[in-house]
């Protein structure tokens, strides 16, 4: 029974670190479609456009090597559950903005939110399976990367084209409510 759990285990950490990997970089580049549909609502110029873009990458970058150290002291399992609930509820506030500053600045913690499932997922995966299973773990989560990079442009498009761009925030918090109830009902044991 104890390794039955465990395979389910792994299969569920496997899951949940597969749809992280392809959730940050699918918000990442399907935005980049729906931008000019957000300046013409704020009636933005190209210089404050760009930093709704550049707002979550930046912050991404910047947090991403401490917040991997601060969950190798702290757990990994911690800060890629803090991530993801950060990560969904500024998916959610973005949505919700009513002025480009709103939605920078929840871009930033969006980003933020990023960091911490980023920087812990390969970290997740590499705790729960064995040194044979590694490769093939990590091949899936690579995938999953770019998948996320491939799509966010066609469906942040048909999103933005007929649902509005608030709409793309919006799958995101779908997406990230999902994964909250896997990581938080699901993920147990090595993970740490």
């Amino acid at each position: 029974m104890d390794n039955k759990n465990n395979i389910v285990n792994k299969r569920v950490a496997l899951l949940v670190a597969t749809l992280a990997s392809f959730l940050t970089p699918f918000m990442g580049s399907s935005l980049n479609i729906a931008l000019p549909s957000i300046g013409n609502e704020f009636s933005l110029d190209a210089v404050l456009l760009n930093w709704i873009a550049t707002s979550y990458l930046l912050s991404a970058a910047i947090f991403l090597v401490p917040f991997g150290k601060i969950a190798d002291i702290k757990g990994r399992k911690k800060i890629f559950s803090y991530g993801i609930v950060i990560y969904t509820l500024s998916s959610f506030l973005s949505a919700i903005s009513t002025s480009a500053i709103m939605l920078i600045i929840f871009r930033v913690l969006q980003g933020i939110g990023s960091a911490m499932i980023f920087g812990t997922s390969v970290a997740i995966l590499t705790s729960v399976f064995p040194l044979g299973e590694k490769g093939k773990v990590f091949g899936i989560n690579a995938a999953a990367v770019y998948l996320g990079l491939s799509l966010g442009p066609f469906l942040g498009g048909f999103l933005t084209q007929h649902f509005g761009w608030r709409s793309i925030f919006l799958a995101n918090v779908l997406l990230g409510v999902i994964l909250i109830i896997f990581v938080f009902l699901e993920i147990e044991g090595r993970v740490g």
